[in-house]
């Protein structure tokens, strides 16, 4: 069986490794310098140094990341915004118009009508769930269509393959924010998307304690972008990279721990009296249930739900909850709650809000991998409380 057979959960562990590992070292070393010793004189030599994302910590991440989702080629740097933010910047001119989904991470919104709106290039936003309406959105110099796997923070899964098939028909860029799914659930280069981002500091690291970010897809793009992030400084630092590189080895078994609470939570909430809404693609009466099982191996850690009674109530049980944090981000192996009108969303206005169904109550919950059955308890002592 060759590296490219392997099943997902070999190439996390094994795939990118040095190979003969370093002084026989099974756990990847820190090289914890930032520059190296470099004559000029070899043309096989590269020049290295840590602002080039080019030591050896980062090029066994980028084999490692390119790897599990099946792309040619991937990048570290350091936060999935900047990975965002540099991409865009690289393969969209002033002019140049970005079509996007509405339901979207509220960082990414406030770059696309800040930063990138500012620099001359045209977003416009669109259903992710009615493909039928996308036509009508086309400009004569769309140049990118841009999605999410699973939305934040009402965990929608929109049509992902619609989205690479309008792509090409098109001949538009494709790119989607993998975050939420990570490449246990999804990846994107597969289904032929041209780029995949993420924020490592979630799923891919697991442990709440790094900020990074990939991008994966076409070797062609993945360079631009890396040239481009050289210029702008968004480099990850090593040990950072060596934490992104061992919490990554166990993604498989945290994202199968994390989907299945997630369902036994969102499933125990949908018949709980003191909850008025759950939203979990996993959940069978859930309007991206059918998109979900199309696509995606599991269903992700996520989950939102709006306790009955509104914003005070939504509060006080935050207030009440004993398990788990009550802090921003996601994807740790700890359980974490916010909401999303005064943490992710909060630079929307609340009629943005509104239009996009974020309630000022609703509860964004990012599952651990602590026992189900603590987590339930204390959810319902909490909600009676």
């Amino acid at each position: 069986m060759g590296r490219e057979e392997w099943r997902l959960d070999t190439k996390l562990v094994r795939a990118g490794e040095p190979d003969p590992a370093v002084e026989g070292s099974v756990s990847m070393p820190i090289f914890q310098s930032s520059t190296f010793e470099y004559s000029g004189d070899d043309p096989d030599q590269e020049l290295r140094y840590i602002r080039l994302n080019n030591t050896p910590n980062h090029l066994a991440l980028h084999r490692k990341l390119a790897a599990l989702e099946g792309g040619e080629a991937a990048l570290v740097s350091s936060s999935g915004m900047a990975t965002i933010s540099t991409t865009l910047l690289t393969l969209l001119r002033p002019g140049d118009h970005l079509m996007v989904q509405r339901s979207l991470y509220g960082g990414t919104h406030q770059l696309l009508t800040g930063v990138i709106s500012k620099v001359g290039i045209v977003v416009d936003f669109i259903d992710e769930m009615d493909p039928d309406t996308w036509r009508d959105a086309l400009h004569q110099r769309t140049a990118m269509i841009m999605v999410e796997s699973i939305s934040n923070p009402l965990v929608r899964v929109g049509r992902l393959r619609k989205a690479v098939e309008f792509a090409r028909d098109h001949d538009l860029l494709s790119m989607v924010d993998n975050t939420f799914a990570s490449p246990v659930n999804f990846r994107p280069p597969e289904e032929g998307f041209d780029l995949s981002v993420h924020s490592c500091s979630k799923y891919l690291n697991g442990h709440s304690d790094l900020v990074a970010g990939a991008v994966i897809g076409k070797r062609d793009l993945v360079d631009r972008i890396g040239e481009n992030l050289v210029d702008l400084g968004g480099c990850l630092d090593p040990h950072a990279c060596f934490l992104l590189h061992r919490g990554m080895k166990t993604l498989g078994l945290r994202m199968r721990r994390h989907n299945q609470t997630a369902l036994t939570l969102a499933e125990h909430l949908r018949s709980h009296t003191k909850v008025s809404s759950v939203h979990y693609p996993g959940l069978s009466d859930d309007p991206s249930y059918d998109n979900a099982r199309e696509l995606l191996d599991g269903c992700g850690g996520v989950l939102s739900f709006d306790p009955a009674g509104g914003p005070e109530h939504a509060a006080r049980f935050l207030h009440e909850v004993r398990i788990p944090y009550v802090a921003t981000s996601l994807g740790g192996v700890e359980t974490l709650l916010s909401r999303p009108a005064v943490t992710s969303h909060s630079g929307l206005s609340p009629e943005e809000r509104s239009d996009l169904g974020i309630s000022d109550s609703l509860v964004r919950v990012s599952v651990g991998i602590e026992a189900a059955e603590d987590l339930l308890e204390d959810f319902d002592r909490a909600l009676k409380a």
